[in-house]
């Protein structure tokens, strides 16, 4: 039996007459639903436990996707802690007939490995070994500190 890579997945659909908005494009509900798919998709392969997301930051619409464009969701774990798993989603968009790919959607998704009782458990470790996947490390890591200032510049208000 092959092994399957545990570190990223990559899930392929096309867009349909019922994913899209009042605009006739793809709905901005329906990609970020499939980016929590694939995202936790990459998260449970790679913690072997259940996964919930925590955090979803960052989502960048960047080109529109049409009826009958073939979608592919790109999930990369990039960064672990001790419970939680940063990975980075791309989503992709093609026209079938012309096979030009364009990137339409990017953001990153943190997951958190729960166990039966609903409580955090560890997920291994990931070390980056290439240049690409330690500049994707460094990415996460950054925007772990953004996040906080957000966070602590909204908690003054809410």
């Amino acid at each position: 039996m092959e092994q399957v890579e545990k570190r990223e997945i990559v899930l392929r659909h096309l867009a349909q007459p019922t994913d899209v908005n009042f605009g006739g494009k793809v709905h901005g509900g329906m990609v970020m639903k499939w980016i929590d798919q694939a995202g936790y998709a990459c998260a449970v392969s790679w913690s072997s436990a259940y996964a919930v997301t925590v955090y979803v930051g960052g989502i960048r619409f960047i080109s529109p996707i049409l009826i009958g464009n073939l979608v592919e969701v790109r999930a990369k774990l990039i960064y672990t802690g001790r419970t939680s798993m940063h990975i980075a989603v791309d989503v992709l968009a093609s026209d079938p007939r012309e096979g030009t790919i364009r990137k339409a959607t990017h953001c990153i998704i943190v997951f958190v490995a729960v166990g039966e009782d609903g409580k955090p458990v560890a997920v291994p470790a990931w070390e980056p070994e290439t240049e690409e996947d330690q500049s994707l490390s460094r990415y996460a890591q950054r925007l772990m500190e953004l996040r906080s200032v957000i966070e602590e510049e909204m908690n003054r208000y809410f």
